[in-house]
Formats: C-alpha cells, structure tokens, sequence
C-alpha cells in the first residue's frame, strides 16, 4: 500500500468558482478516488489561498475585515465543491496558525542558512492611503510620449516601458493623492543558487510532464532572478519574523505563503485525526529522511508552473523539507472552441450549473476530455448533450434497466448459480487492470473509451441473445436469467469502473445491487446465486431546454457585475515624437483653442476589429494581450492595460476599434500593432467600445 499526500491549486478567496476552475478539481478528485479503489492510502487537502493586498482592499469596498471577507468566500467555495462531490479530507484556509508557523519556519531556515538578501527598493507611497502602490495602483503622464493616464510600467499608447517613478504627474488610483517616493527595505530569496539543484530536479523522471519541463528551460536560459518575498504594511498576511526593531513592518508576499498552505492544510487533518484509527504522521510526508517512503503530488493549472516547479521546490529543499514528488500541469478550459463568455452565457459558474444540470454530467465530460498532457480542453455543449446521453443513459444505465425486470419479476431477483458466458466477463475484468494503470496515469480519456467499449460489449451481447423474445418461449426461463444475469454482472464491473468519476450514481448502483463494495479488486468477485433489488432509473437524459436555460442563466447572472459606462473627462491630444512645422502650427492652435482640423483626425486610422483572443500578460499587472483581426493577411498583436476592468473572456469575439497606423512598439511582452479604443474614466471604470455584430471587420472608421 501506497502512502500518498495529494493536492489542488489553492483557489483565491476573492471570487466565485466557475467551470474553469472546475476541470483541476475534477481532475484531482477522480484521481484520488481511483487510487483510494486501487487500495492505496490517499489524503486530498486544499484551502483557500486567502492573503494579499486585493483581499485586503476588497474587505474595504465591502466594508467588513479581510476576515470577515474570507470567511465569507471560503464557505461559498465549499458549498460549490460539495455540489460536484469533491471529497476533500481537509478544506483549510491559508490564514491559520499552521499556516503562520510553517511559512516563519521555511523562512528562518533559509535565512539562516544565506538564501535570504536585502535590498533597498524606491516605490511610490500613497500618502492618504498610508501604503506602497504596486505598478497597477498608479498612473500617470507617460514620460516618452506624454501620453496622460498611462499605468505605472507600460504606455499604451506608445509602448514604452518604464518604471513607476519615471511617470511626469503620478495619481494613486486608490485615493487620488499624488505619491511620494519613499525608499523601502525589501526581502529576497536567492533562487539563483539554486540553479543546478532544479536543473536536475525539474529533468527527473515522472517528475513534469515533457511539456512543462521544456517551458522551465526556457527560464533557466533566460537566467534565474533573485525573489522578492516581502511586502510592506498595510498588508493582509504574516508579518516577517525577526526583522529590526527600527524597520517599519514587512510581510511575507501572498506567493510565498500560498503554496505552504498545503503543509498546513495537512498539519490541521493530522491533528484532526490525532488518536483514532485513521491518524496521520505529518512528520512521514514533509521531512526530507522520509521522502522516498511517501509521495507528495501537486494538481495546478499550466499558469501557475513557475511558483510549483521552481519556486517552491527551492523553498523546500533550501530549508531541508521534502519536495514534490510530481508536479502535474492541466490546460484552460474553452466552451464551444473559445474563450468562456460573459456575454455568450458561456461564462459559467459552478452554482449556476448546478442549479440546472447534475454535476456528473460535467465530471464524465471532464474525464472524457482529460489526458496526461497539458492541453486546453473544450466544452461543446451540443457534444456534452450527445455524449452524456448516449454513453452514460443509452448505454452504461441502459443494461441494467434492460435486464433488472425480467430477474426481478420472474426469479425473485436472483442471478443464476454459475456464468453462462465466462470468458466474456472474463475479458470485462481484465481490462480493469487497462483501466486502473489508465487512471493512475491521469489518462482519464483512454479510461473511459475502455469503459464504453465493455458496455458496447454488454450491449450486443443482449441484442444478440434477446431475452425479451426468449422469455416468451416455453422452456427457456434458465436461459433469460442466465443472460440478464451476465448482463448484471458487466453492468457491476462497469460501476466499478466509473465509480471515481460518477460517485453519486455508483452509490445508488450498489442499493440496486445489493453490494457493499466497488473497489477495483471486488471486480475479480462474480455475482452468483446473488439477489439484487428492484431497478430504479439511476440517471435522467439531458434536455436541450436545461442546456439553454443554464446558458441564459449565466448570461444574466453575469451581466449585473458588467462595468457601466462612464463619460470621459476631456484629455488634450498626446505627443508621440517631433512634429513638422505644419502639425506644429496645428497643434498651437489645438492647444488655445481645444479644437483639431479635419487634417489631424484624418491622420488617424481606425478600423473594425474582430478579437480572435485576449489573454493576461504573464509579469504585466495591468496588460491584457489581444488577437485581432482588422482585415489584413495576418491577425495583429496588441496589448492594452484594461486588465484592472476585464476579465480576458468577456472580450473574445467582440467587434472593437483598432487604431492600426500607429508605429509597432517593441514592449518587453512583444510587438504591440495598434491600440484597442475604450472610453471612461481609467479610474474607476474604463470600457473597450464594442460595435454592433453587423460591422464589417477591416472597415475604416470616418
């Protein structure tokens, strides 16, 4: 038997859980409950990740404390959990006591043994709010092109890049005070050192997936950076232990902190269990002599790899605790082929799906999709419908209710004495061993096509036999039972089967069966001379009206959240280099007058846009990256910093204008190619211009 410690990304406790999120804990979920069935011993903990700065400002807004506040989001993630049947041993919360201890353990150490640097670091300070401004909390004039209202690292209109400090007229966007410049003592880990270590580390077999381990050279080509774990206060977390008496107070940056959750998770289950049959040695999971007798796996999204497989193994090991035994990487999740919605419906969230929709429809359709690579996977609704409907109601529920009534009404409910086709069944239970090492791999498709193709198998076994017709010949009531009761007994195997995905119908199956037990071992034990009960339908067909209704649901649930538009404040036009004489002249009189010649707008070009794809900015705090299509041979790459006011899915296929005469800007993320158009008040509320679906893409604007 198997001692395995297994993990989730920790979910925010800023937000809702939607479907997107759902795949990684899906995903986990059924993981654990097959190797649980394969007999091993399997803990599942999580928590909430519930520090850092946007909590703490959030808990303002809403006019509560940050406790109050993740308090509040942690019981709504739990009930979303619970609704899809995932089966933690412990849902925990990053603000605890466990957690506090762990994270001043692991820093200590590395600072006593050298990894942890100083520096002095000059940032803005807001001085009505009393804090430090991170790059997205400022804005500015831009100091290349003079540009107003630019963030604090990145022009969008010219594309420089710079430091906040270098912004002409900076304004905090959390009060409107003008910042001062204040020099503040940050904290950092020295990753650098620890090169070599996660060279051989990350290139350990079965430790990453052949993917991610060729993303993580990329970062080891570009050189490692030393770390910055410190924030300063006013800050929701744990203060930095053992700094200087005179130092005003730092805190440990949310990062830095998040991933020990799961130690501290784990450390809250042992004590839990301390005492009973069940209890747990956190010793036997986290110190480094015992790493080779536990295994440690970490489920995490493909955004999130940096801080799992090099950040935090270095922690570990710099401070001589275990590191993960695996690390496995899943991609997003696209509804319909594209990025989820808002405003298609197609943005959804776990409690609006399952007030129309039982959870095991998207727990199959996950485990349909779901492979060992990291790779986007796609929900298409119509292909959800189908396939739900024709694998789990028309073939897998479809034997039992096929075969249960003639066994029940004819012979008491009593399957026959011995097999009548051995090495039919025979061959069912020895693809459970495909199955089993097809699930222990997180090749959750391939299980699922060896599942379906034994219900196939059932399937045309009862055509072929008819039972219906037999039983209405004299002198063939042994031969119906003995085919209803193959039939049963391959409908047994196959819940063996899909009990890691479908819990909640394997556990009415085994009512119907009259069984105890679905391990993946109780499969080799046949169902003889066994009474079953009455069959109870296990599972209803998917309605095209509850699809449409879930959609539309979304979609107005969503659009009460959708940022209002606000009237601009006049801005005077930016200046983008050295003018002639002419635009000169013109640019005098715009300035005394406020107006602009037909000749200044008519330099503009501004066409219709499609938006094939928008993204985050992995590293920009207030960019979002665009795909657009404005009408020419290739899409063009455009970056905007909206991050602060969209979420990247409520913009994919959107009509927008696209200014696309300005001169490509090379930015450290790539080449800009235009700017998106949005009106408002950057502020408080900037919204992108949409057009009507009837724009023509590629047309100017006039």
């Amino acid at each position: 038997m198997r001692e395995i410690l297994v993990t989730s990304a920790l979910p925010y406790a800023n937000g809702y859980i939607h479907l997107g999120h759902l795949v990684e804990y899906i995903q986990t979920d059924i993981w654990v409950r097959a190797m649980k069935a394969q007999g091993h011993q399997v803990t599942y903990v999580c928590a909430d990740d519930a520090h850092g700065t946007a909590i703490m400002l959030k808990a303002e807004d809403n006019g509560i404390t940050p406790e109050e506040q993740i308090a509040t989001v942690k019981a709504s993630h739990e009930a979303d959990f619970a609704k899809f049947l995932i089966d933690f041993d412990n849902y925990y919360s990053t603000h605890s006591e466990e957690n506090k201890h762990f994270s001043e353990l692991i820093y200590c150490r590395l600072n006593d043994a050298g990894h942890i640097s100083t520096k002095d670091v000059e940032q803005l300070f807001d001085p009505e709010k009393q804090l430090f401004l991170a790059d997205r909390f400022v804005k500015g004039t831009c100091p290349e092109c003079a540009a107003v209202d630019q963030y604090g690292d990145n022009c969008e209109v010219c594309g420089t890049t710079y430091n906040a400090t270098e912004l002409k007229n900076p304004q905090s966007t959390l009060s409107g005070a003008t910042p001062v410049l204040k020099t503040s003592k940050h904290y950092f880990f020295d990753l650098p050192e620890f090169e070599q270590f996660l060279k051989d580390w990350t290139r350990t077999e079965n430790r990453l997936q052949p993917a991610i381990v060729n993303k993580l050279q990329e970062w080891f080509d570009s050189g490692l950076a030393s770390w910055d774990i410190s924030r300063d206060a006013p800050y929701f977390g744990f203060q930095i232990p053992d700094t200087p008496s005179d130092e005003p107070d730092k805190y440990f940056y949310v990062w830095l902190d998040a991933p020990v959750g799961y130690m501290a998770s784990f450390k809250n289950l042992c004590e839990q269990r301390a005492g009973t049959d069940n209890a747990l040695d956190f010793d036997r999971y986290w110190m480094q002599e015992n790493e080779h007798k536990t295994e440690v796996y970490h489920f995490i999204g493909k955004d999130i790899v940096y801080f799992h497989a090099l950040f935090w193994p270095a922690m570990l090991a710099g401070s001589e605790l275990r590191t993960p035994t695996g690390v496995f990487a899943h991609g997003f999740l696209m509804v319909n082929g594209e990025k989820m919605s808002k405003s298609r419906g197609t943005f959804i969230k776990a409690e609006t799906y399952a007030e129309y929709l039982h959870p095991e429809y998207l727990r199959y359709y996950f485990a349909s999709k779901l492979s060992d690579k990291v790779e986007d996977i796609n929900l298409d609704l119509e292909d959800f419908m189908q396939k739900v409907n024709s694998d789990l109601v028309g073939k897998v529920v479809n034997i039992a209710s096929r075969s249960a009534g003639f066994l029940v009404k004819k012979y008491d409910g009593m399957l026959s004495e011995t097999c009548a086709e051995p090495r039919l069944l025979e061959d069912i239970t020895k693809t459970g061993d495909e199955i089993a090492a097809a699930y222990e791999n997180r090749e959750f498709s391939r299980a699922m096509r060896l599942i379906m193709q034994c219900a196939d198998k059932a399937n045309e076994y009862i055509d072929d036999k008819k039972p219906w017709a037999l039983a209405k010949l004299e002198g063939s009531e042994q031969e119906v039972q003995d085919v209803c009761s193959v039939a049963i007994n391959i409908f047994r195997q196959l819940m063996v089967y899909l009990a890691p995905v479908l819990p909640e119908l394997t556990a009415n199956a085994k009512g119907f069966l009259n069984i105890d037990d679905l391990s993946f071992a109780s499969r080799n034990q046949w169902l003889l001379g066994h009474q079953i009960n009455k069959f109870k339908p296990l599972m209803q067909r998917i309605e095209d009206k509850d699809v449409a209704a879930m959609v539309e649901a979304s979609r107005a649930s969503l659009a009460a959240t959708a940022t209002p538009i606000t009237t601009p404040d006049p801005k005077p036009a930016a200046k983008n280099g050295q003018k002639s004489q002419k635009d000169q002249k013109a640019t005098d009189t715009t300035e005394q007058t406020g107006y602009i010649g037909i000749e200044d707008f008519a330099k503009v070009e501004m066409k219709v846009a499609h938006v094939l794809a928008c993204n985050y900015v992995e590293g920009a705090d207030k960019l979002l990256q665009f795909t657009l299509d404005v009408g020419e041979d290739k899409p063009r790459n455009v970056f905007s910093g909206i991050r602060k006011f969209y979420e990247p899915e409520q913009l994919v296929d959107k009509k927008v204008i696209c200014v696309t005469n300005l001169a490509p800007r090379k930015m450290k993320f790539g080449i800009s190619e235009g700017m998106v158009l949005s009106s408002g008040d950057p502020k408080t509320a900037l919204v992108v211009i949409t057009l009507p679906d009837a724009a023509v893409v590629g047309d100017i604007l006039a």
